[in-house]
């Protein structure tokens, strides 16, 4: 993992009730997080990307998507997140196991997102991935936000081909340093420690429990007629499929979200299928799909009806990336066994 660049400086100012002394904290303290409505002042140095930003501790955050939001709840952030930006692919919040904080911010939109929106909210702080929320074609990149003084963090999943400053993860290593990129920005550095061990510890006991043999093909099914649209090796569901004892027929392709051949598929001879569900395209329709063209009809997966819906926050970089995975690997293991 690239190494985070930090350095901390930190002012508080404390009035004394008789003579009016003020106490200044020396740079590099380590106190605790100020609390609403104390105007302390807490600067980090973290990498956005391959390159080091300096960040001024975000209170009105907006959030795109549900990868960026529950990685802002799962730390405990719902107090800093203003609002978030939710568009129809996505599944309801009330889904989430982070409903109630859903609940406790406001929803600001379900178009994708956008400049104009961004500034309408006050936001200090903007969450997205790159392609996947930023977008020079829409103009909303972190460069254009930085010139309106508002900050901007980005998936390290999606920094794989950000101009200029491309930075490679694993997706799963891409989730660790979020979330430990986050806790220095917040200053809840032990939270997010806690959090990754924890994804760390289920990660390795799906592997440890992995079908012995040979790993059995998976195709994931993202959506397309004329070609399958599908996951690469830098996303999540790559490290999904891995961990759980699978091999991505597209896994050896250096890219993210990227589209195939329905002859790459047939070829590859997949043993399981996952359907990516969106709230607008039901999973259902994907596998009538696959039932029905010629090309793949006659999949062995889908002779065998072994498709595995994967829900669409469990398929973008976010926490519930563990649940899939978990989920995922339960109905491997079961395969496995039956074949």
């Amino acid at each position: 993992m690239t190494p985070i660049a930090r350095s901390r400086t930190r002012v508080a100012a404390i009035m004394a009730t008789a003579a009016g002394a003020l106490l200044l904290a020396g740079c590099g303290a380590q106190i605790d997080a100020p609390d609403e409505g104390d105007d302390t002042a807490s600067t980090v140095t973290v990498n956005r990307c391959g390159e080091a930003v300096e960040y001024t501790t975000p209170q009105r955050a907006v959030v795109y998507e549900g990868g960026s939001a529950d990685k802002m709840f799962a730390l405990g952030l719902a107090n800093h997140v203003h609002g978030y930006v939710l568009p129809p692919a996505n599944p309801p919040v009330s889904e989430s196991p982070w409903a109630a904080e859903y609940e406790s911010v406001e929803f600001l939109s379900d178009d994708l997102l956008n400049r104009e929106l961004v500034v309408d909210a006050n936001a200090d702080f903007v969450v997205a991935g790159w392609n996947s929320g930023f977008s020079d074609s829409r103009g909303i990149t972190p460069e254009i936000l930085d010139t309106l003084g508002i900050q901007s963090f980005m998936h390290a999943e999606s920094c794989f081909n950000y101009p200029g400053y491309p930075e490679e993860h694993t997706p799963f290593e891409g989730l660790y340093t979020d979330l430990e990129r986050l806790g220095q920005i917040f200053d809840v550095e032990d939270r997010s420690a806690d959090l990754v061990a924890n994804y760390r510890q289920r990660v390795q006991a799906v592997q440890e429990r992995a079908p012995e043999g040979d790993p059995i093909n998976v195709f994931l099914y993202d959506s397309g007629t004329d070609k399958p649209f599908t996951a690469a090796s830098q996303v999540p569901p790559n490290d999904i499929i891995t961990f759980a004892g699978g091999v991505n027929i597209f896994g050896d392709v250096e890219a993210r979200w990227t589209e195939a051949t329905w002859e790459a598929v047939v070829e590859a001879e997949p043993e399981v299928i996952i359907i990516l569900e969106y709230q607008d395209q039901p999973a259902t329709e994907k596998i009538d799909f696959l039932k029905s063209n010629p090309a793949t009809a006659t999949l062995p997966a889908v002779v065998n009806e072994n498709f595995y819906i994967l829900d669409y926050n469990e398929a973008i970089s976010s926490p519930r990336n563990i649940d899939g995975l978990e989920r995922f690997a339960d109905y491997l293991r079961e395969y496995a066994e039956s074949r």
